[in-house]
């Protein structure tokens, strides 16, 4: 006689934790979330502004790496692939781990690749040194963006998302400030790189620390059978604020959401739910991604190569240029985010994505008749990039918060890498191929043609106006409202009281 084992059953909660986390007001514990995660795009841009300015150094024939135009594009290329690398696979793991433990791995990956970077001696080990790094800020992208939307309330969470993004720049400016002294006449040419390479390391060991302050998602503790301690991290939370003399009302059992524990899902079925379940929501996703990668990664990578190129600029003079470009992508996002919360996510994306295009349509022709110069090219490009840094930002923003809460890590991975793949590796190289011989100006007296380099702005402009029109038609009003209200969990045992999933077609 056989006996089989009968299958238990899920384990079925009922939970009031997310609606308690949107009800608190803003408070000491968010500024630590904000400060302790958002550092991680504080690193990308300062990695990427190093290597920016990096490009005279490492192509200049007086230097030791000798690199080319395209070798240097490539090394963008590969970063932002190590990125796509690391986004993958820590972005399964984080739905499947948790938020906290992915913290200190990603930063302690960025830390080793981007300081081994600074003891590269050509071009391979170079290239290998910055993948490591960007699987670092891959997996940091992933972990740390789920971490933030869950942790921060609804009322709150547009504005914070996309100003954390754009704090991306505050680290491009520190870079840009540093490079001022590095690449100056200061630094040997081949020490002023080196160098650059470990700033970022520095700064992520003081972040080590605060980092540890900060806990758990008590949302994807959950739904992950871990109930007792959502709870727990949540009275905890609410313990502190209460400390501070602040009341916080209580929750009614009606808003509680009934969960049920589910088996980790696979790639297969993970592209079954995205583009069965939420067709709408990936074609925006997608788009969002790609085109906004495709225009920050062509003209972040070669803006050092343009202005030494095209206008004549030294590589000691090239970061006072850089210095208001990197102030108006910060600005952009700190004082546009709160309008994606009050004007909504629809109008404001439409705004930013095509505004940015337009502008740039008009750059373009205007840098392919010859009638710009170094200064007048820097103010627009800071006009331009003030709405797209901050159209840039709510594409994150919205790939976080449009997918069920146990696929938020998956669904930015998955997303991140497809647009850093059809637009972000390509864009850095493309661009370098279409500057040509930055060398050219300096040995014959005459810029190679501004022809190629003015069809790549056309590409780049077209593709944000196309960004834009698609969140116009298609995209999510997803301003103030729950996670668990824009996407109902895949482990909903049942529909709360009032509560609904929103419609993939605008609402």
């Amino acid at each position: 006689m056989s006996t089989t084992s009968a299958t238990p059953d899920p384990v079925v909660v009922r939970s009031t934790v997310p609606a308690r986390m949107d009800r608190l007001p803003w408070t000491r514990f968010h500024w630590i979330v904000v400060v302790g995660l958002g550092v991680s795009w504080i690193l990308d841009g300062l990695e990427i502004q190093i290597v920016s300015l990096n490009g005279p150094s490492l192509t200049d024939a007086a230097g030791s790496m000798h690199l080319s135009a395209a070798e240097f594009g490539a090394l963008g290329s590969i970063y932002l692939a190590g990125e796509v690398v690391g986004a993958l696979v820590f972005g399964r793991i984080t739905d499947k781990l948790g938020r906290r433990k992915l913290f200190i791995i990603t930063l302690a990956i960025y830390l080793v690749g981007s300081g081994l970077g600074g003891f590269a001696w050509d071009f391979w080990s170079l290239a290998l040194f910055r993948f490591v790094a960007g699987t670092g800020i891959g997996g940091e992208y992933t972990a740390i963006n789920s971490a933030i939307d869950e942790l921060i309330p609804a009322k709150y969470r547009g504005r914070v998302d996309i100003a954390v993004n754009g704090t991306y720049w505050g680290g491009a400016l520190l870079g840009n400030l540093v490079g001022l002294y590095l690449f100056s006449n200061n630094v040997s040419i081949d020490w002023g790189w080196r160098i650059g390479f470990f700033i970022g390391p520095v700064l992520g060991l003081v972040i080590i620390f605060l980092r540890r302050t900060i806990p758990e998602s008590p949302r994807w503790l959950m739904t992950h059978g871990r109930e007792e301690e959502a709870k727990r991290t949540v009275d905890d939370i609410e313990k502190r604020i209460e400390a501070r003399g602040v009341e916080l009302e209580p929750v009614p059992d009606s808003k509680a959401i009934t969960l049920k524990e589910t088996p980790p899902l696979g790639f297969a079925e993970l592209t079954k739910i995205f583009f069965g379940k939420y067709p709408k929501r990936s074609v925006l996703g997608f788009t969002m991604m790609v085109t906004q990668a495709f225009l920050y990664n062509a003209i972040f990578f070669s803006y050092a190569l343009v202005l030494k190129t095209f206008y004549g600029i030294p590589a000691g003079s090239i970061p006072l240029y850089f210095l208001p470009f990197a102030l108006g992508n910060l600005l952009g996002p700190l004082l546009l985010g709160h309008l994606f919360d009050t004007i909504g996510r629809r109008k404001m994306i439409l705004a930013t994505y095509g505004g940015s295009g337009i502008l740039l349509f008009i750059t373009a022709f205007m840098f392919n008749a010859g009638i710009l110069t170094a200064t007048t090219q820097t103010i627009l490009w800071c006009v331009i990039f003030f709405f797209a840094s901050a159209g840039a930002s709510s594409a994150y923003l919205t790939v976080s918060e449009i997918f069920p809460l146990e696929l938020r890590g998956q669904a930015i991975s998955y997303f991140f890498a497809i647009s850093q793949g059809a637009g972000g590796v390509v864009a850095p190289w493309l661009f370098g191929k279409l500057i040509g011989n930055p060398d050219a100006l300096a040995s014959t007296g005459h810029a190679p043609p501004t022809g190629p380099l003015t069809w790549g702005y056309v590409i780049g402009a077209s593709i944000m106006v196309i960004g834009g029109l698609v969140a116009w038609f298609i995209g999510i009003d997803a301003e103030r409202k729950s996670l668990e209200d824009i996407a109902t969990p895949l482990s909903a045992a049942e529909q709360p009281p009032g509560q609904g999933e929103m419609s993939e077609a605008r609402s």
